[in-house]
């Protein structure tokens, strides 16, 4: 990936750091999104840094915000010069049980999880047109299988799926777009989470009884991003044989 620029969205931490540092290492610049983690952004840009001088660039967006989606992708052309992908990987994540669930919580989560994500490479498309570039969205075993108490997730992953096939339908021939849909990667730091029967019960149900790693998800996108070229509108579930399994 020498020469090329991605900009992952959430870069900063969990699994977009592994992202980065994975794109990173294979030679390519990274735009890192971030919001609230500035500490961890600002630690990531500076280690990466270290690595290559002026590689990777940090910028704070609001993606909630439609207005800052198109000045995140100009500041990545104003900084590198050009964007060859693009990592939708950021994402809010939290329960949303029927009887509970809000106009806000719909706003939120579709906002991260779906609106952004498509206004994001509605921003990037002409220039993604010019590099011949590719998009990686970062979907979920639940896109297809939605999860018990998390209904608005479920349905913004649902539409995450959709567009990603959509996208790759609309921005064929010179764009690739495809998804990754993690399974028990990381846990979620949601205090619901913190049941270890609760993630016991959900590793039995892997074909490889064992967690993943975020590596195993960065591993992928850099796959699809750079060593992929006949493949798009594809969703590849890395999830160690759950979401056949259940």
């Amino acid at each position: 990936m020498q020469g090329k620029v991605v900009l992952v969205t959430g870069g900063a931490k969990r699994v977009g750091a592994a992202i980065c540092r994975r794109l990173h290492a294979a030679g390519a610049s990274i735009a890192l999104h971030y919001h609230t983690s500035q500490h961890e952004a600002a630690a990531l840009q500076d280690e990466l840094n270290a690595l290559r001088a002026d590689s990777v660039a940090s910028f704070s967006a609001d993606l909630l915000d439609l207005d800052a989606l198109p000045k995140l992708v100009q500041q990545t052309l104003a900084n590198f010069g050009r964007l060859d992908g693009l990592v939708n990987n950021a994402s809010s994540f939290y329960p949303t049980p029927l009887q509970t669930a809000s106009e806000a919580d719909w706003h939120d989560l579709l906002g991260t999880n779906l609106k952004a994500p498509l206004f994001l490479a509605q921003a990037a498309a002409a220039e993604l047109r010019r590099t011949h570039g590719s998009i990686v969205n970062i979907v979920d075993i639940h896109a297809e299988r939605p999860m018990q108490g998390h209904l608005v997730y479920s349905i913004a992953k649902g539409g995450l799926r959709a567009l990603t096939l959509g996208l790759a339908q609309e921005l064929a021939p010179e764009v690739r777009v495809n998804g990754v849909a993690p399974g028990p990667i990381l846990w979620p730091q949601h205090r619901d989470w913190n049941d270890a029967a609760k993630r016991e019960a959900i590793v039995a149900q892997t074909l490889l009884k064992r967690v993943g790693e975020p590596d195993d998800i960065a591993k992928t996108v850099a796959f699809l991003l750079n060593d992929a070229p006949y493949i798009t509108g594809q969703i590849i579930s890395v999830d160690g044989g759950k979401s056949i399994n259940t």
